[in-house]
């Protein structure tokens, strides 16, 4: 018998024209925080829902044709698709028109959704909320970012506990992106010079509400096997790779804006990897607007906001000089500058052979920030090596606190209780403290119940998931139903979930394994951990972490009692912050830079419990949290790790596992309920997205756009200004002289306090002016490792000009005891200025 000729049949899906607003719900991201939407796909099929990992895209395509058409007779699910469809029309219709300035936002990674595997942890989860946030509160934002094809890898645990990395290729037609067209109808698309070579890239489109998210994409047949691994894996890949993915992003990412046709009016550089998108828009208005080099570079840094994320000089990215030379050195001719000088803005000096991208953000922008008010002080020690003569504390190096968008990562019971008694308005107006104070309203019982309903969800989950896992990697079935018998949705639960950097300090609490032991195993009190996170896969520190939790969690002693869940996402996030008690913890401080993940605890009432570092230096309250001491004992870290650990220990026995389980007649314990309360009246609404971008708007956004259009205005007449004065002032600086200087005499014995003690300095200044010049007394105390601190600045005031030669005067008054050091300089001085480190220029005498 002949076999068959067998042929292939392709079956598209197909979706009733009634059901046709499925398809548009699916295709914009508003769905992922907004709970009507999510349920109204949940319902149409709940066990592919959760086999496609809530990608709606997909459900839609694996849904029967006969549900459709049952779906299309349900008049309750009609209904309801009215409502939501209702929803995001009036969303959008409200967000048509969007008041200037308008941000262009650009990042190597967003975390929008686990179907979008563009992220690998905070600083992408950071960034997607921020989208989802600028939607949200109307701010005219567009962004740019990369598609990846296998994006950060999806994390196994073998049986031994070893992390094994694996890499799953992304089907664009299965994710909520869409080809960007440009005027034309045509798909747009980039090039970007390599060397010997062109990279071409395509630009899809994802719609976070009414925000765009444009997405470089360079795995297609237009570019060799190597260029199009450019944009295979987040992070994946070389040094030289990272680098082809940095020129991607920056100048590939504002070729593509003009393409589009946008002109935004300020560029938001969210981490050093976008740093080169100065270096391309100085290009354009080079030539698009006929400006030199320095005239665009004005504009340009007006017009830049660089925020760096990274606490560590280690963190920041840099290539080798002669390898970024081979890639760059051809923008040398669109700039028409020398290499020396184009080098110079990755550099501190000459000498240095890496160029570094958070110098050339920083040198090409105005604003730079940190994302914590500890961040910020950590950032100007960072940088200070940018701005020669000035102490750290001097430079104009601001921050802004992260936040986490509530809509997002608040559970849906919470959100009911919060608009049944904040009122329906509460969405609208987080900013509104007062409304947050409201919780003190809600009776013990209400928030008690919610909790435990929250930790019983999780439970479940985590038993569905831990048993799914372990199954596949051929667990012994005894030890799986001993592990999910022994997890109690009655036991204070501890979540441990992040990144796996050694910094990040998992091991503090293994320290002591026998007091550990007593800790979860108390019979009337018990306690229980979980963990997750990914170690990065060149990490062997960090994986090596993981493995010892997972061997400690397999002890008799600890089975069921510390658990650790393998491929932390965003679902598995949402679930242990939502129904933990507790949200541990531990790093190295100063080296978290803010942390997001607490902040998404505290908004479900999940009490937080860090070492004061990142963004807990500013959240912590008393009896709503609790915290490691600010200040290290030991300079071993080692010791400083054995008396943490101690610490925390002490803290769990004496004042978190008693007030947990101090009880009432009800089975309440009204201490722990007033933690919650405490939490979420005192400390969650200063970490809500929405006042994030209310800062960035009031602190960079509103005032860099007012300069920017200041400068460009009458054809850049004052950008041009500005130029020629900084030349000018260049070119005279180290042509003035020092006259004269007396100071009292008794700034080399003792001063009295509440004296006054005149000085004066003679300066001859050529060919600059009084108001072009400023002279300042810089006071100083000195730190415990003989470093100067700033005290305060006192500025000499302009007595009289002879000619060329100009008297300064100043009255000294101190008012505070102590030995100083002191010290005079000059610098230049112009009212269109925005801040000192904007013209670097500056001499001690």
């Amino acid at each position: 018998m002949e076999l068959p000729n067998w042929k292939k049949l392709f079956v598209e899906s197909n979706i009733p024209e009634k059901l046709a607003p499925l398809k548009e719900l699916s295709k914009n991201l508003w769905w992922v925080w907004n709970t009507e939407a999510r349920e109204l796909f949940q319902s149409i099929d709940e066990e592919i829902w959760e086999e496609c990992a809530h990608n709606p895209v997909v459900l839609l395509e694996k849904v029967s044709y006969q549900r459709f058409l049952e779906l299309e007779e349900d008049k309750s699910f009609m209904a309801r698709l009215d409502m939501v469809t209702g929803l995001l029309k009036k969303y959008l219709k409200d967000r048509s028109t969007l008041p200037a300035p308008q941000i262009a936002y650009f990042s190597m990674e967003y975390g929008l959704h686990d179907s979008l595997k563009i992220f690998s942890g905070g600083l992408g989860i950071l960034a997607g909320d921020y989208l989802k946030e600028a939607s949200d509160s109307k701010v005219n934002l567009i962004a740019v970012g990369l598609l990846y094809r296998y994006g950060y890898f999806k994390q196994t645990i073998s049986i031994q506990g070893d992390q094994m990395a694996n890499y799953e290729a992304e089907e664009f037609s299965k994710i909520m992106v869409q080809p960007a067209f440009d005027k034309e109808g045509n798909w747009v698309e980039v090039e970007v010079d390599f060397p010997g070579r062109t990279l071409t890239a395509r630009v899809w489109e994802a719609k976070i509400g009414s925000v765009s998210l444009y997405l470089l994409d360079a795995d297609y047949e237009a570019n060799r096997d190597e260029d199009r691994f450019v944009t295979h894996h987040l992070y994946g890949g070389d040094n030289e790779n990272r680098l082809k993915q940095e020129m991607l992003l920056g100048l590939g990412g504002i070729r593509a804006l003009k393409k589009l046709g946008y002109q935004s009016d300020i560029y938001h550089c969210n981490e050093g990897h976008a740093a080169m998108i100065g270096l391309e828009r100085i290009k354009d208005f080079m030539t698009d607007k006929q400006l030199s080099y320095a005239e665009a570079k004005e504009v340009v840094r007006a017009s830049t906001l660089f925020t760096t994320h990274t606490p560590v000089p280690a963190g920041h990215d840099s290539f080798h000089q002669d390898m970024f030379r081979a890639y760059m050195e051809h923008f040398t001719g669109w700039l028409n500058i020398g290499w020396d000088e184009f080098v110079m803005l990755g550099k501190t000096n000459p000498a240095e052979d890496h160029f570094n991208m958070s110098y050339l953000a920083a040198n090409l922008s105005q604003g730079t920030n940190g994302v914590s008010m500890l961040h910020g002080e950590v950032s100007k020690d960072i940088l200070k090596h940018l701005y020669e003569g000035f102490l750290p504390e001097e430079l104009n190096i601001g921050y802004v606190t992260n936040g986490v968008h509530y809509p997002t990562w608040a559970a849906k019971e919470w959100k009911e209780l919060h608009l049944k008694y904040f009122g329906k308005d509460f969405v609208d107006n987080e900013l509104d403290f007062d409304l947050w104070d409201k919780i003190y309203k809600v009776p013990d019982e209400e928030i008690w119940n919610l909790k435990k309903q929250l930790k019983l969800k999780l439970i479940d989950y985590i038993k569905h998931r831990f048993a799914d896992s372990w199954i596949k990697r051929h667990e012994n079935p005894k030890l799986i139903s001993e592990v999910t018998n022994k997890l109690n949705p009655n036991a204070l639960t501890i979540g441990f979930a992040r990144r796996f950097a050694t910094y990040k300090r998992a091991h503090l609490l293994f320290r002591n394994l026998d007091r550990l032991s007593r800790i979860v195993n108390n019979p009337e009190k018990p306690v229980q951990f979980i963990f997750a996170g990914k170690a990065h896969p060149a990490d062997k520190a960090g994986q090596d972490l993981i493995k010892y939790i997972v061997e400690i969690s397999k002890r008799p002693e600890f089975l069921g009692k510390i658990l650790f869940v393998q491929n932390y996402d965003m679902n598995l996030a949402k679930m242990l912050l939502q129904g933990v008690d507790i949200w541990l913890n531990t790093p190295t401080r100063p080296l978290e830079a803010s942390g997001t993940s607490g902040e998404k605890g505290v908004m479900n009432g999940t009490i937080h419990f860090s070492v004061l570092d990142g963004w807990w230096v500013e959240g912590y309250k008393e009896n709503a949290g609790w915290a490691l001491p600010l200040e290290r004992t030991y300079d071993v870290q080692d010791f400083q790790d054995e008396l943490d650990a101690e610490t925390i220990y002490n803290i769990f026995e004496d004042e978190i596992i008693p007030a947990y389980y101090d009880r009432n007649e009800k089975g309440i314990s009204e201490k722990w309920v007033s933690y919650v309360k405490n939490t979420i009246a005192q400390v969650a609404p200063n970490f809500t997205t929405s006042r994030m971008i209310r800062d960035y708007q009031e602190r960079f956004y509103y005032p860099q756009a007012e300069r920017t259009a200041r400068l460009v205005a009458n054809n850049f007449a004052l950008a041009r200004e500005m130029t020629i004065w900084k030349a000018k002032i260049s070119k005279a600086w180290d042509a003035i002289e020092v006259k004269e200087i007396q100071i009292t005499d008794g700034l080399t014995n003792v001063l009295r306090i509440g004296e006054e003690y005149p000085a004066k300095v003679v300066l001859d200044l050529k060919e600059l002016s009084p108001e072009e010049v400023g002279l300042e007394m810089v006071i100083t105390e000195t730190n415990s490792t003989g470093e100067p601190l700033l005290v305060e600045s006192l500025e000499f005031k302009v007595d009289q000009q002879e000619g060329t030669q100009c008297t300064y005067q100043l009255n000294l008054h101190l008012m505070d005891p102590g030995a100083y050091g002191y010290g005079l300089r000059i610098f230049p001085k112009n009212e269109n200025l925005p801040h000192r480190q904007d013209f670097k220029l500056m001499n001690w005498i």
